[in-house]
């Protein structure tokens, strides 16, 4: 793969045993947006800090967001600053419904500007792998996304949210996926 791989966590960011800090530490040159330490749950701040990685990278790009990040990376490409040669985007968040305990509440996410979730198609070939069973996201939404962003729905099956206390650490089905899009 030639291009370099963006990590952009969710509103977690860094989690040590997630697959994108598995498939991160496997790729040579890959790059992670750095974590916030202010404006946590800002939209925009996040948005500036994925901006921020992009420009840090010379060459092509391809994007591997995980959740609230795949919203950063929508929100992102409302003006975008550079060409993006495709993304991954792994289990979005549904961020206009509740989600479950221990996430930010509707009103702490309205006000950082998280709702609504852009729905435009993305300047780039992207691709949603949904799970059938994630807890922050009910499948036909995550794929009412996809298809407003232009992109192909992957169907990932059971795989909950596609982080550690779904059984995810590493993500072997996101190897494939990423080589697609690199082309």
């Amino acid at each position: 793969m030639s291009a370099t791989v963006l990590f952009v966590p969710g509103l977690r960011d860094h989690v040590e045993d997630h697959w994108q800090s598995h498939a991160a530490r496997a790729r040579p040159g890959a790059a992670t947006v750095a974590p916030l330490t202010e404006d946590r749950l800002s939209l925009a701040a996040r948005v500036a800090a994925l901006d921020a990685a992009l420009a840090a990278i010379p060459g092509e790009v391809v994007i591997a967001a995980h959740s609230a990040g795949c919203l950063m990376v929508a929100a992102w490409t409302m003006a975008p600053t550079r060409a993006i040669r495709g993304a991954l985007l792994a289990t979005p968040a549904d961020v206009e419904r509740p989600l479950p305990p221990g996430y930010p509440d509707p009103a702490a996410l309205a006000g950082g500007g998280w709702v609504p979730i852009p729905r435009v198609a993305l300047p780039f070939p992207a691709i949603v792998a949904a799970s059938r069973n994630d807890p922050l996201a009910d499948f036909d939404r995550v794929a009412a996304l996809a298809e407003a962003w232009g992109a192909e729905l992957h169907d990932a099956g059971a795989v909950g949210h596609l982080n550690p206390p779904a059984g995810f650490g590493p993500w072997p089905g996101a190897d494939a996926l990423l080589a697609r899009l690199a082309g």
